[in-house]
């Protein structure tokens, strides 16, 4: 099988003096750079799920990764401290739903497969009037529409991979536009966001529970399954992996030259959004790219890639780069 990496230096090994593998942080350490993969129940706002996570965990900072409204359930990735600030990998990440759409008049389940066709790939919306963004036409994408079920010629369970920023209580109303019956979002439960799934989120009686053996107990097992280290975040970007040389000249906000590189993936194209790591897999920043995979890993000098969001604090690997 071939390698997901390209690699410019064999045989590097990183520094056992400086950082830390993101898996033995502290939980103290977790609470500041951590993220949970939260399934939000029915009923209260996003933002008020956000406040109870800061509340059960005495935090003062903490946000949610794209808003689900009140009735709304499933995956809403809440993180914390400094973490915050990695949100901006989420907001415009791919989002997955399972929707129960509700016909006004039935319809049957050949007639409704033949209008989902429509909606898949390229669709027009416009922003529902309840909404934050401004109300203009905006073109979206279905990435895949599946009819999994359809119930007395009125109830659809539909699945729904789509981009972000998608209104399903509008693709649900213009579905029904089409058929002639009108329809509505019955019911709606976010699966998947970006890298975080239902099947591995917790709930707010998961969290409360786990901290409480924490405190109580000293028992770390449980709190460490629900906080993830934030590198969890960038599981699908593009990875440079740098010198432990390289790690705080990016930290003060220096670009990624060419000889501060290790390894990297073979994903990167030009001006895309990737992570930058230490060797002992700590997310320093994400940055953008300068250059492409290829480019990388033809030219021996030169700038790769700039920090656009920095999240390891300064001096927490030595400043020998200032030497370089």
């Amino acid at each position: 099988m071939t390698s997901p990496f390209f690699v410019k230096v064999e045989n590097y090994h990183s520094s056992p003096d400086y950082g830390i593998p993101p898996e033995k942080r502290s939980v103290p350490e977790l609470l500041n750079l951590g993220i949970i993969n939260l399934d939000k129940p029915a009923n209260p706002t996003s933002h008020e799920v956000t406040a109870w996570v800061k509340h059960i965990l005495s935090i003062k900072k903490a946000g949610h990764g794209g808003t689900l409204d009140p009735a709304v359930t499933g995956c809403l990735p809440i993180a914390l401290g400094r973490a915050t600030r990695s949100l901006q990998v989420l907001l415009p990440a791919g989002k997955q739903y399972i929707c129960i759409m509700k016909l006004h008049d039935p319809r049957s389940q050949n007639e409704v497969e033949k209008v989902l066709e429509i909606f898949r790939g390229k669709i027009y919306q416009t922003p529902p009037v309840r909404s934050n963004v401004k109300r203009q036409l905006r073109v979206r994408k279905i990435y895949e529409l599946e009819l999994i079920e359809h119930l007395d010629s009125q109830y659809s369970l539909l699945r729904i991979k789509c981009e972000a920023g998608t209104y399903i209580r509008k693709l649900c109303h213009d579905i029904g536009l089409i058929l002639g019956t009108g329809a509505n979002m019955h019911e709606l439960r976010r699966t998947h966001t970006g890298p975080f799934n239902e099947s591995m989120s917790k709930t707010l009686q998961d969290l409360t529970d786990a901290w409480y053996y924490y405190n109580e107990n000293s028992d770390e097992k449980g709190i460490r399954e629900i906080i993830l280290p934030i590198e969890a975040i960038c599981v699908h970007l593009p990875k440079i992996f740098i010198r432990d040389s390289a790690v705080d000249a990016i930290c003060h906000g220096a670009q990624l030259t060419l000889p501060g590189v290790i390894k990297f993936t073979r994903n990167i194209d030009k001006n895309s959004l990737l992570a930058i790591l230490t060797m002992k897999g700590e997310l320093v920043a994400f940055g953008k790219s300068i250059m492409t995979s290829k480019k990388i890993s033809e030219l021996k000098n030169g700038f790769c890639a700039k920090p656009i969001a920095v999240f390891m604090e300064k001096g927490t690997y030595p400043s020998s780069w200032k030497e370089i």
